[in-house]
């Protein structure tokens, strides 16, 4: 379902992490969580409505993790917006544009502040409980994430028969997929969807 050719996500372009995983009694909320972290990034349109959408499953909201996966699918023209983690700190040294919009700062909640990846995370996790009945695999997780951008980023499309041919399309150009093609190795980069 990945073009390897696929555009950099360009405008203005939220970025943040979510967490994807069942609901534990009594666990810890947020970047403490043992659930699965993914990053989402997602163009904002004005004067509302979203573009395009990238996610990737990393291991740890590290800026070792978060700043490459902006620097793959993110253009350099692109004004990136992130909330207050120090995981975003350093992208005006790789010649970002970068505006934090600092949540605890703001008497806003979250899914005001920044609409866009709040609104991608509800409907992927909402996807994951109807379509896979909550339950999924967290070494799988990036192919079911590379299933959920494909149908996103072409959810208007007016043919469904064209995006149908897009898909074989690209099942022919596509070489052997193997198991490990498909598992989450969080020493690898994924330069996908």
């Amino acid at each position: 379902m990945v073009r390897s050719e696929c555009g950099r996500l360009v405008g203005g372009v939220e970025v943040d992490e979510a967490f994807i995983g069942g609901v534990k009694e009594g666990g810890k909320r947020g970047r403490g969580s043992s659930k699965s972290i993914v990053v989402i990034a997602v163009e904002v349109k004005e004067p509302k409505g979203f573009g395009r959408v990238r996610i990737r499953h990393i291991p740890d909201a590290s800026s070792e993790n978060l700043q490459p996966f902006i620097c793959d699918v993110i253009d350099m023209s692109a004004t990136v917006m992130t909330d207050g983690w120090k995981g975003y700190d350093g992208l005006s040294k790789k010649k970002y544009r970068h505006e934090r919009k600092v949540l605890s700062s703001s008497d806003d909640p979250a899914h005001v502040v920044m609409p866009g990846v709040h609104r991608i995370a509800s409907l992927l996790k909402r996807w994951i409980l109807g379509t896979h009945q909550g339950s999924f695999v967290p070494a799988y997780l990036q192919s079911y994430l590379e299933e959920y951008t494909f149908r996103f980023n072409r959810r208007t499309s007016s043919s469904r028969g064209l995006v149908f041919r897009r898909l074989i399309e690209q099942a022919m150009v596509t070489g052997a997929v193997t198991e490990n093609d498909v598992k989450f190795a969080p020493l690898i980069q994924f330069n996908r969807s």
